[in-house]
């Protein structure tokens, strides 16, 4: 062990993207996730295990755990996504859901999904990340923790990592608290019973181990690749450490806990790491007479995919521009920006977006999910698989996605829209990460966590009265020259309303006869009002940022 210097880390997206930001059922309590492991088990020809079908999991969340029909969906159907990781795989189901024709045969599609029974219950338990704990409440502990936002003074303040799903302190104290049970979910009827009495007998198969990668992987003397933890547990000159037997195919319940416990480090690859030694990107200009500095980093050092991270704090008044290498399949976390535009025109693996005010936020196609948190006044324009809003307020939503956009608690006055812009490489990046533009649930929100009589007020769709397609204004290669899915016909029919009398109009001035003098007398109030329009919303100062840099000042690619 101490030759060869292992390290393990608890794996970022199933907490980032998995973990929903809602407190858990009170039936994901390990008391009741025992039960349902010695259940599913016990029932391995009425597809339980080893794998879980939609079905059996409905009879269990539905008629043992007590949950609604469309929350336990919701948990399995996010799951599901975590491990559905080619774009085929998306675009086919995809494909297979706008084919169905009614709700009966929507309903026997869900009924061929199946998932893994032991990494769905390890999914199931980590929803325990975000329960509220009575006891801080009460003594009052400040969240992030000081040491979490001691790692940078460039990064530093209380939204350095606002909320669990980002905190990789956080996952590695879950973890290695609830360690034990975890392995105890993984351990057969059987095994039960032998733990009850000593862990220094029960034994776990390999298949639990395999499970187990779900929340860890590692590496070994910091070689930069990365190994699932199942491939380091079964390495030959680890096999002593990690309790692994040849003979019976089996791990020692004790000897693994210890090894675990022993090599889990903080992620390398994590946002502590990004803030504390990642590699500054001078993406964004300082803005003249501003205190405020932008920060944007990324991963200190080339991440596989599915790791690469990119933290963007502080962009104050500016427009930012990037399509970049360092953004494809990148998680992205932005902070605390304010009076901005900023346009991250690659396909991502998620976004989240939180304390930001008085902001337009353009996103290339997103692979897992956008989270929206703490927000005030702000627009986001994107497509993307999933879409989660909290605690915003007076922000509007021009989404295109397969899956319900989840409204939880604290919003106010949020506005959802279709989808309403392009550029050329959009259709290209859309079949990168699996997107398609059907099904589109953009107008079919999920209100999860809010009182019924806030519900109503907490959303509202866009007037077709108030609907402007959105012009993205640079110039790129691709083939894409439309809204893909076009709009929905409420929505194209005032676009071509307000274009029609857009003609009548030309054609009025034309007609009207007017001298030369009076043209330019008529130009002249055309662009004054113009003008004072582009002031009253903010958009004249995009149009001073679009201005390209001068030579001195010339931002560096990333």
């Amino acid at each position: 062990m101490d030759q060869l210097n292992v390290q393990l880390w608890v794996r970022m997206e199933p907490f980032l993207v998995g973990v929903l930001q809602l407190p858990p059922p009170s039936k994901f309590s390990m008391h009741y996730l025992r039960k349902m492991s010695s259940y599913v088990r016990t029932r391995s020809n009425d597809d339980c295990y080893p794998r879980l079908s939609w079905t059996m999991w409905k009879h269990i969340a539905c008629g043992k755990l007590q949950l609604p029909e469309n929350l336990a969906w919701l948990y399995f159907e996010v799951f599901d996504s975590l491990v559905k990781r080619t774009a085929e795989e998306r675009l086919e189901w995809a494909e297979a859901t706008c084919s169905c024709k009614s709700m009966e045969e929507y309903e026997k599609l869900k009924n061929t999904l199946s998932v893994d029974t032991l990494q769905f219950l390890l999914f199931l338990y980590i929803q325990q990340l975000n329960k509220v704990s009575l006891r801080r409440s009460v003594v009052g502990d400040e969240w992030p923790s000081l040491r979490m936002r001691s790692l940078s003074p460039e990064f530093s303040g209380k939204s350095t990592c606002q909320y669990k799903n980002w905190d990789d302190y956080n996952h590695l104290s879950f973890i290695l608290t609830h360690l034990a049970d975890l392995l105890e979910l993984l351990l057969d009827p059987d095994q039960l019973t032998i733990s009850c009495h000593s862990t220094h007998t029960s034994l776990l198969p390999l298949e639990a181990i395999q499970a187990l990668s779900f929340l860890i992987e590692g590496m070994v003397d910091k070689n930069r690749t990365v190994y699932l933890l199942h491939d380091l547990a079964l390495w030959n000159p680890l096999q002593a450490n990690s309790g692994y037997s040849k003979i019976s195919k089996t791990f020692s319940l004790n000897k693994l806990q210890a090894w675990l416990k022993y090599s889990l480090v903080l992620n390398p690859f994590g946002v502590s790491a990004c803030i504390k030694s990642g590699k500054k990107l001078a993406w964004a200009q300082q803005v003249e007479g501003t205190t405020k500095r932008a920060k944007v980093a990324c991963n200190p050092y080339t991440a596989p995919e599915g790791h690469r991270m990119v933290v963007m704090s502080q962009v104050y008044r500016q427009t930012l521009a990037k399509s970049s290498e360092t953004l494809v399949g990148a998680h992205v976390k932005i902070n605390q920006c304010n009076e901005s535009f900023i346009y991250l025109l690659s396909p991502l693996r998620s976004v989240t977006i939180e304390k930001c005010r008085n902001s337009t936020f353009v996103l290339g196609p997103v692979q897992m999910a956008i989270h929206v948190q703490s927000c005030e006044n702000m627009k986001v324009i994107a497509i993307s698989y999933r879409l989660s809003i909290c605690s915003t307020t007076s922000c509007t939503f021009h989404i295109l996605t397969p899956t319900r956009p989840l409204i939880l608690s604290g919003n106010q006055g949020l506005i959802l829209a279709p989808f309403h812009t392009y550029y050329p490489m959009l259709e290209e990046q859309m079949a990168h990460t699996g997107l398609a533009t059907i099904p589109n649930s953009w107008d079919n929100p999920m209100v999860m966590n809010v009182e019924t009589s806030d519900a109503a007020s907490s959303w509202q769709l866009q007037s077709p009265r108030e609907f402007y397609v959105f012009v993205i204004p640079f110039e790129m290669d691709g083939d894409t020259t439309e809204i893909p899915g076009g709009l929905p016909s409420l929505y194209q029919k005032a676009m071509n309303h307000r274009e029609q009398r857009i003609q009548i109009w030309q054609k009025t001035v034309k007609e009207a006869g007017l001298t030369r003098e009076q043209r330019k007398q008529f130009q002249a109030v055309v662009e004054h009002k113009f003008n004072e329009w582009l002031i009253q919303t903010g958009n004249r100062q995009q149009l001073d940022s679009l201005v390209p840099p001068t030579a001195g000042s010339r931002q560096v690619a990333g």
